[in-house]
């Protein structure tokens, strides 16, 4: 049974994990072994649902809890819904919520980097990528375009933050993704000691043009995104089997990186 409680405090403890503006803490909290992240709109914790996430509770606009499809709260069974006028929820949160749902959930440990090399063919390497937007994006094209996995450097922004996970539509809850366990250059070497061959996104004059067809025929390819604005540190780049670009015109240097991630994706995934 659903068990539905009208918020009368917005102070209240129990509301911490979606008042709180610091994710970083919800990453911390001591009651939980791994922390807590926040699922936002109804699609994406079915997702997170279907992937095996463990809810803890549920922060609701009160139109949304009699809505036909609002199947996503049985599914997460009985535990708190806190509900509200989308007035006050938004006075709790901060912000108007999308879709008039978030879901405390909790996080799972990490697998080791080892554990997705060995069975990934393709994957994608973010480094030093803080922007929270461009890593949800990222995620949603991979997922959709057919790469493997993604790894990151231990300075990238955590996939589980709410933007990144909204932005995603909730791929961050499918595609296998770790941090990597050494930093720039160092991770080169150990992607190609699991048999990968490195590609570096870079704007530089000694590069392959991304359809270049020795890239697609490499058994595993790693493609690896820099930053935005200062890309992939040198160090890296030198580190790499491939400096590549993709071709622009009308006098354009570079797309986002979450742009130029779809186009790698869409060229370089052997599903594609």
């Amino acid at each position: 049974m659903t068990n539905i409680i009208e918020i009368s405090d917005i102070h209240a403890p129990e509301l911490v994990p979606f008042t709180n503006t610091s994710e970083l803490s919800l990453m911390n909290l001591p009651e939980t072994d791994h922390g807590i992240f926040i699922a936002e709109s109804p699609k994406v914790i079915n997702t997170a649902l279907d992937s095996g996430y463990t809810p803890i509770s549920l922060l609701v606009e009160r139109k949304y809890i009699y809505r036909y499809d609002n199947s996503f709260i049985e599914r997460c069974g009985n535990i708190p819904v806190y509900t509200a006028s989308s007035q006050l929820l938004t006075e709790l949160t901060g912000f108007k919520m999308t879709q008039g749902a978030l879901c405390a959930m909790r996080r799972r440990a990490l697998p080791e980097p080892a554990s997705i090399l060995a069975g990934a063919e393709r994957i994608a390497v973010l480094e030093d990528v803080m922007n929270q937007t461009n890593i949800g994006a990222i995620f949603r094209s991979a997922a959709a375009l057919g790469f493997d996995a993604i790894m990151l450097t231990s300075s990238c922004s955590d996939p589980l933050f709410r933007r990144s996970i909204r932005v995603s539509m909730g791929t961050v809850f499918q595609l296998p993704w770790t941090y990597l366990s050494c930093g720039a250059p160092e991770y080169i070497n150990e992607l190609q000691e699991f048999g990968f061959a490195c590609a570096a996104m870079a704007l530089r004059n000694d590069t392959v043009r991304i359809d270049d067809p020795k890239l697609r025929s490499e058994k595993k390819l790693a493609v690896i995104f820099g930053t935005e604005g200062n890309g992939l540190r040198s160090e890296t780049i030198a580190a790499c089997d491939y400096t590549i670009k993709i071709p622009m015109m009308h006098g354009v240097d570079s797309l986002n990186v979450a742009a130029a991630s779809a186009v790698a994706f869409w060229e370089l995934s052997k599903n594609c």
